[in-house]
């Protein structure tokens, strides 16, 4: 019996399902946890994060987006979040990430790299208020020893072009 395309991923990227489900898991964990260094630490030198506006958005320099950060700006974004006297984030937002349905979608456009595709849930808490969020989140990953980089990391929520309170903490 032939293959399927989907069975037929990993073995074509190198990249085993299992480690890069654990990668992401772990990334979420570091965002929950707000360990917001450590997670742009996941991150190569030259690696982003981007949130689009608009539904089908085909690059973030046609358009605004929600976010779009580099590892400058993650710096400069998480250093006001560490702020004592932060107003966005006093008290700060608690949240927790349900990622799944895991995919690699196939090869990066470089060697040792995949792209990979999941679910994402996220719920936050702040100020007697709970908001929750979903999309579907791309990665491209890039092989780094026995572990990976996020080369990028774009977030398409499937309510991207709604009217939105503050968003101080990355999906």
């Amino acid at each position: 019996m032939a293959a399927t395309g989907a069975a037929e991923a990993p073995a074509a990227t190198g990249f085993e399902k299992a480690d890069i489900e654990a990668f992401l898991t772990r990334e979420a964990d570091l965002l929950d946890e707000r360990r917001f260094d450590e997670w742009r630490d996941l991150f190569d030198e030259d690696g982003y994060y981007w949130v689009p506006l608009t539904p089908d958005q085909k690059s973030p320099d046609d358009e605004v987006s929600l976010f779009y950060d580099d590892r400058r700006t993650m710096e400069t974004r998480f250093a006001r979040l560490a702020h004592p006297r932060i107003h966005a984030q006093s008290p700060p937002t608690r949240t927790c990430r349900i990622v799944g349905n895991f995919r690699i979608e196939g090869p990066g456009d470089e060697p040792a790299s995949c792209i990979v595709v999941s679910k994402l849930i996220l719920v936050d808490y702040r100020q007697g208020e709970q908001r929750l969020f979903a999309g579907r989140v791309r990665h491209k990953l890039r092989r780094a020893g026995t572990g990976f980089r996020i080369a990028w990391k774009k977030v398409e929520l499937i309510n991207c072009d709604d009217v939105f309170g503050v968003i101080a903490i990355p999906f």
